[in-house]
């Protein structure tokens, strides 16, 4: 009799506290509702309302029926890939110089990754396309250099439009690298050299798989900015290289349809849900944002 009592003062005890935490967190989870769930639903909802009012498949059928909305999205995706693998080129590199940097000075350097986040995203694509214009920077000194005879092409291109989202995504792979980097024991590095591996073969056998999780959080992390990244390709592509999120933008201000436009970014967002559904079968999620070991 007496121990019926305690579980059920214990299921009493649990229930309370249960609808505490959900009164703590109400106001969080009704701002998500707001700002989250209400949208998207707004958007699966108008992407299927045809021209007349009504219910309609018409905004899907037009992405199958038309050509030129497949190469949108190969083009969405060849951009991304190659902007993800330009940043870990790059990226890579620089966090593994920084990370074996003293404390105070790799602190330093990463405030200088972190400076370009302190200007407007805007600000900066409008930079490189003063930078690399015909009569740009780039090109003068190129010139003057003897690097070149005549001013090259580098804006309203695949070229520029690289340019750019390279610098302003790069950031996003090397602070995940970088953490990743840091957690490593240098330690195993020197096992591995007393067991007679080379400096080489002890960083690929022993470094990369170690900081092999900081490298796909940060390389997914970018490959789906880019996904919906708009400002920069639209700037320094000059319309020659459309992107999904381009392609919504015309449909409402040119068009102002906002059956197709709501569509397509239905379509982008399973995607997106698709891409990160794959990757947790690779590495779990809360790794991708820094949890778990």
């Amino acid at each position: 009799m007496t121990a019926d009592l305690n579980a059920a003062g214990l299921r009493r005890d649990e229930a309370a506290e249960r609808l505490a935490l959900f009164g703590l967190a109400s106001p969080a989870l009704l701002l998500v509702l707001i700002v989250m769930v209400l949208p998207v639903g707004w958007l699966f909802y108008v992407s299927f309302v045809g021209a007349d009012g009504g219910f309609s498949m018409e905004n899907y059928a037009r992405m199958v029926r038309e050509k030129s909305y497949g190469r949108i999205f190969l083009q969405t995706f060849n951009v991304s890939l190659l902007t993800t693998g330009l940043c870990i080129l790059i990226g890579y590199p620089l966090a593994y110089f920084i990370s074996g940097l003293p404390t105070r000075i790799a602190n330093l350097c990463l405030i200088t990754v972190l400076l370009p986040f302190w200007t407007s995203l805007l600000v900066r694509t409008y930079a490189w396309l003063v930078l690399l214009q015909k009569q740009g920077l780039v090109n003068t000194w190129a010139i003057s250099l003897g690097l070149w005879d005549e001013p090259i092409k580098m804006v309203h291109n695949l070229t520029g439009t690289l340019i750019g989202m390279v610098h302003i995504m790069l950031p996003f792979l090397i602070l995940p690298v970088y953490g990743a980097m840091r957690a490593i024991d240098r330690d195993y590095l020197k096992a591995a050299a007393n067991l007679g591996a080379s400096p080489t073969r002890a960083f690929w056998t022993v470094f990369v798989p170690l900081s092999a999780p900081g490298l796909f959080a940060g390389a997914l992390m970018v490959f789906i900015l880019c996904l919906g990244f708009f400002v920069t390709p639209a700037v320094l592509g000059g319309g020659r290289v459309i992107l999904v999120s381009m392609k919504i933008v015309s449909n409402i201000e040119l068009f102002v349809n906002w059956g197709a436009a709501s569509a397509l970014g239905v379509v982008l967002l399973a995607l997106t849900f698709l891409i990160l559904w794959v990757a947790s079968k690779f590495v779990r999620l809360e790794q991708l944002t820094g949890g778990g070991h």
